[in-house]
């Protein structure tokens, strides 16, 4: 069960959607990666054009996003609740991964891309071959969680060095005592995102200095349910993913604090220590990339609107990330005029 449904489940009950959307909402594989279909209901942002219940009614279309799943948990959330509002509009949202999403919508196989990385200029420019144009809108903050499990009580907190040390791709660490020395003389089963992840090269970039440089032998995966679930279920594991996750799952799962140098304070990934930022250097942006061109649709302008107003700055918080300054969304919803 994804996050925004374990959410959903306890905050407001399921979602009940009309009859004669259940045919359109079915789960279909998109390049491998798992569709979800989502419904919703809030107010329209304000400036948003479906000023009324006439208008509002009338939006019908199909929206595909696919991409990083650190955003996932976002734009699901967002879809569930357009949809409930406008039930004419059918949207599909898959997790497949920062860098398979921005090659989906450089080829307009889909509409929006989840990226918890910026765009390549060769991204960019994969969209402008094909006649279109990306635009940029970030979306929320989110904190990088360095995860152990519950049973772990020796790495309560870790140096970035000492991560670079796990992760560089020649390590030589293989059990907990050849990081630090009292720690136990057991194997560490490592956990992480699969290469085409948007949080891999983040990750690998700011901790091990260049980016997708990474061991390999570690269980990777573009679906952060896996990773949460194999440190869950192993009392040597580690492993990192978007903060949301770690929200969701704060009773299986303990957060590493991170000390940025040797004589840095262990900090803790928390809503305020990345707002501030002083959870460093794991706290970044996290985007979704519109199609220039497909604003002239009704629907699809109304969603990214939706996205940017009032209601989805709150569906940002509640299912997990941090919300940014209001004058980064009224940005935003200029671009989309």
């Amino acid at each position: 069960m994804k996050q925004w449904e374990l959410r959903e489940k306890r905050m407001f009950g399921r979602l009940s959607l009309p009859v004669a959307l259940g045919l359109a909402l079915v789960l279909s594989a998109c390049g491998g990666a798992k569709q979800e279909s989502s419904g919703a209901g809030a107010a329209s942002p304000a400036g948003s054009p479906q000023g009324s219940a006439k208008t509002e009614a009338s939006l019908s279309g199909e929206i595909r996003i696919d991409g990083s799943s650190t955003v996932f948990p976002v734009t699901q959330a967002a879809a569930e609740e357009f949809m409930k509002k406008h039930p004419g509009v059918n949207i599909t949202v898959a997790e497949s991964g920062s860098s398979a999403g921005f090659k989906k919508i450089g080829n307009l196989e889909i509409d929006i891309a989840d990226a918890s990385r910026p765009a390549k200029p060769e991204e960019l420019e994969a969209v402008k071959a094909k006649g279109d144009e990306l635009i940029e809108l970030p979306i929320a903050y989110d904190g990088l969680t360095v995860v152990v499990n519950k049973k772990n009580t020796w790495a309560t907190e870790m140096t970035v060095e000492e991560l670079k040390k796990i992760w560089e791709p020649d390590s030589k660490v293989r059990k907990w005592s050849d990081v630090r020395a009292g720690w136990p003389d057991q194997e560490i089963k490592l956990y992480g995102p699969g290469t085409q992840s948007g949080t891999f090269d983040y990750f690998t970039e700011v901790v091990v200095g260049k980016a997708k440089a990474s061991r390999t032998d570690y269980v990777g995966s573009e679906d952060d349910n896996v990773l949460v679930k194999g440190v869950a279920g192993d009392e040597y594991a580690l492993g990192y993913f978007g903060f949301a996750y770690y929200v969701e799952n704060k009773d299986k799962l303990t957060a590493v604090k991170i000390k940025e140098k040797p004589d840095s304070p262990a900090v803790e990934p928390t809503h305020d220590t990345i707002l501030n930022g002083t959870y460093k250097p794991l706290s970044r942006t996290i985007f979704v990339y519109a199609r220039k061109n497909l604003l002239s649709q009704p629907h699809y302008k109304a969603f990214l609107e939706f996205l940017n107003g009032p209601e989805g700055r709150k569906i940002v918080e509640e299912v997990g990330y941090v919300k940014l300054p209001d004058d980064q969304y009224q940005k935003n919803l200029e671009k989309l005029k």
